[in-house]
């Protein structure tokens, strides 16, 4: 969340209820220059705020949220902000280790940053000695592996200290193979989503950026056109939708044969099965396990605008590892619980 001096904030941290306190005490909470934790309860006042009681906000949620306030100036580089303009424009995962916590000495060190680059490059924050450099090293190389952000606490001898080490992956891609009317609120809906999208079709008609103002590329490529480059699947959603028998199979045939995150294929189950009897050895292309048919939840749409919902309210959930299912039915909490990592031993003796 940004909180200029004049004018409105921009972005969110929560769903509402602590934005207007923050506008208001931000600047001159931080009016030392120096980073500053604020920690709000969620909970009844008097049920689990305790010494944080003064900013209860009595909403019931039951929770604690911690907020680390930090002053922007625009003559100091700013480490969160480069490394997330890096993975947009390079289009590949960097993470950052924030220290949000500390014991004794330890405290100087909260909102010191290390950062692993796109590149696989250590960046440091002003101020960072090269061997605390050194000890978040594998804490960032651990985000990037795992692709999950993570809480880790280090021993420094005498005192201790609280990591976060955030993977920042790049925006999330959907490539939408088929123009029809049907896929303009497809591209719609994943461009509110923050994803970039990419139309193909072979159909020249239909492939045309008046037609998908919202997608970052519309491309006519015709089925004689060669292979679409790898760099646009892999990691990458992939819908076909082309309404096109042999469209469909041949888009079905290139996106099996490549390395996407998801692939779905509109249609019955019985017309996809006839798509994949007619593409060679289609059930042990390494894809394979990625594709969804009848792709989209189960929520009875069938409006172009309803399909659009269930398709990418389907891909949602598989990129976050859910099953779409009603939140009613699920036991654990709403939101997953980061891990957290101890390095006591580790640190004590490096």
């Amino acid at each position: 969340m940004l909180i200029p001096k004049i004018g409105n904030s921009v972005g969110t941290v929560s769903g509402g209820c602590l934005e207007s306190d923050l506008s208001k005490k931000a600047w001159w909470l931080t009016e030392q220059g120096l980073p500053v934790l604020r920690t709000y309860s969620t909970g009844v006042p008097g049920d689990e705020a305790g010494e944080e009681e003064e900013l209860a906000f009595g909403l019931g949620c039951n929770g604690t949220v911690h907020i680390m306030l930090e002053r922007v100036r625009a003559s100091q580089p700013f480490l969160p902000a480069q490394l997330m303009r890096q993975v947009i424009q390079e289009k590949r995962p960097a993470a950052l280790a924030t220290v949000i916590a500390g014991t004794g000495e330890a405290k100087t060190l909260i909102g010191a940053r290390v950062a692993m680059s796109t590149a696989g490059e250590l960046l440091q924050g002003g101020g960072v000695q090269a061997s605390f450099v050194d000890l978040l090293a594998e804490d960032l190389k651990h985000a990037l592996s795992r692709r999950r952000t993570a809480l880790h606490r280090h021993d420094l001898g005498l005192d201790e200290v609280e990591i976060l080490c955030e993977y920042l992956p790049p925006p999330r891609r959907l490539v939408v193979f088929g123009a029809g009317h049907d896929a303009q609120p497809v591209a719609m809906m994943a461009r509110q989503q923050g994803w970039r999208v990419t139309v193909i079709d072979a159909r020249s008609h239909f492939a045309r950026h008046d037609r998908f103002p919202s997608a970052e590329q519309v491309l006519n490529l015709t089925l004689d056109s060669g292979p679409v480059p790898s760099d646009l699947i892999t990691d990458a959603a992939v819908i076909i939708m082309t309404h096109s028998y042999s469209q469909d199979r041949h888009w079905l045939a290139e996106a099996l044969n490549q390395a996407p995150a998801y692939i779905g294929q509109l249609g019955p189950r019985s017309r996809t099965e006839r798509l994949l009897g007619e593409i060679p050895n289609s059930r042990e292309k390494p894809a394979f396990e990625q594709l969804h048919y009848p792709m989209g939840l189960d929520i009875g749409g069938d409006t172009p605008e309803g399909i659009a919902l269930s398709l990418v309210a389907e891909i949602t959930a598989h990129f976050n590892g859910r099953n779409g299912g009603n939140l009613k039915q699920r036991v654990s909490s709403i939101h997953d619980t980061e891990q957290v990592l101890d390095h006591l031993t580790r640190a004590a003796t490096s």
